[in-house]
């Protein structure tokens, strides 16, 4: 069974993949953990790479923008390394209690 929330993330870890040698997956977290629409509000997730900086989020931000544009979508894209997303406690509590794994293919892992 296939979402909307679940083809974009097929789309976008498929753009990344492609693009980043180091990407390895997608956190899902949010009003969109349902797989159902949600007017108005914006699917949040967390991208991991091995290497983050300035100049990927440069190389990110065009592909989330053709994504939202195509598929009539607002992503709220957070690209961390391990890391650095395990420094951002709040975030990391939140996503980690009751967020969703997606890895580099878009396959839903536990």
């Amino acid at each position: 069974m296939t979402s909307p929330v679940h083809d974009v993330i097929k789309v976008l870890t498929s753009s990344l993949r492609k693009k980043f040698d180091d990407f390895k997956g997608i956190y899902l977290f949010g009003q969109f953990l349902d797989g159902k629409n949600h007017e108005g509000e914006d699917i949040e997730l967390v991208a991991i790479f091995d290497t983050e900086d300035k100049a990927k989020r440069e190389e990110i931000w065009p592909i989330i923008g053709k994504i939202e544009t195509e598929m009539n979508v607002c992503i709220d894209l957070y690209p961390y390394t391990m890391e650095d997303f395990k420094k951002d406690e709040d975030l990391y509590n939140e996503v980690m209690e009751e967020g969703i794994f997606f890895d580099a293919l878009g396959i839903m892992k536990d």
